[in-house]
């Protein structure tokens, strides 16, 4: 079992689904960052109870050599989407992404499966194989008001 299925399995048992991790420098700091979502939005009660749980996991099971610190928080409004399951949780949001080859688009995810995304696009449903995205992450898009 990989340290991320172990890492899903903890988060699970708590309540929350497992998003993904990241490692991260700042300046002469290692951060691993353990990223957990919820339906109706994640705690900080939360982030602290998991992040409590996975300390004594990862002392025995090191993510990285050397000294780092550990966060657990939610993935944000504005997140990268990086695997199918990414994608599918995301139906019904909008999404900015570049197409292998330099193109970038974005849309509002309106389905989702295991090979691929249909975006809204100029009022047209148009089909995105993950083979040939090279990078996306959802969007908010804020309202001005005056």
């Amino acid at each position: 079992m990989s340290l991320n299925e172990q890492i899903a399995k903890i988060v699970t048992a708590n309540g929350a689904n497992f998003y993904g991790t990241e490692i991260v420098k700042d300046g002469e700091e290692s951060i691993f960052r353990v990223y957990i979502t919820q339906e109706g939005g994640v705690s900080l009660d939360l982030c602290a109870e998991i992040s409590n749980e996975l300390s004594p996991f990862l002392d025995v099971n090191p993510p990285m050599h050397g000294g780092y610190y550990l966060e657990v928080s939610s993935p944000g409004i504005e997140r990268k989407l990086e695997n199918p399951i990414h994608f599918m949780s995301a139906v019904g949001e909008r999404v900015k992404f570049k197409i292998n080859g330099g193109d970038k688009e974005k849309g509002l995810i309106l389905s989702a499966d295991e090979t691929g995304f249909v975006i809204a696009l100029k009022g047209e449903e148009v089909r995105f194989e993950y083979t040939n995205i090279s990078k996306a992450k959802t969007y908010f898009e804020w309202n001005k008001t005056n």
